[in-house]
């Protein structure tokens, strides 16, 4: 089965307000509004890792993670919330407009913890800014 990008749903998209609150939500009420600052967001997911408030096996809270660093990279790069449909399933990703990059930010954050690694959101960040430049560059 060949990929097939499409909008997402309302129902795809309620699934990621729902991660995308759970991490929100660790600001106290008044200070909720950080979350729209994009150092807010790096300096949050980092707070929340560094704290060390969600253990390794807890995949709904790491992948929620990766949906906070998701609306970073999209904030930062003027990327767009898809749906990505192949023969693996159906998972959120963000797409650079008009072009077939694809970035899949939902386990960048797990994946790394899962598997016992450090993570330094700030890095991971602009490691990941730079290989969507150079995809937009090379007109992928």
């Amino acid at each position: 089965m060949d990929q097939k990008i499409e909008a997402m749903s309302d129902e795809d998209a309620a699934r990621i307000e729902k991660q995308r609150s759970w991490v929100r939500d660790h600001f106290e009420p008044q200070a909720r509004s950080e979350y729209d600052n994009l150092s807010g967001k790096l300096r949050l997911i980092q707070s929340i890792i560094a704290a060390g408030w969600i253990e390794p096996s807890e995949t709904w809270k790491l992948q929620s993670l990766g949906v906070a660093f998701g609306d970073a990279l999209a904030q930062a790069l003027g990327l767009a919330w898809v749906t990505v449909e192949d023969e693996y399933g159906r998972d959120p990703a963000l797409q650079v407009p008009s072009t077939t990059i694809l970035v899949f930010p939902l386990t960048a954050i797990s994946k790394r913890i899962e598997r016992g690694d450090k993570v330094e959101v700030v890095d991971l960040f602009n490691s990941a800014m730079r290989t969507v430049q150079d995809a937009r560059q090379k007109g992928a």
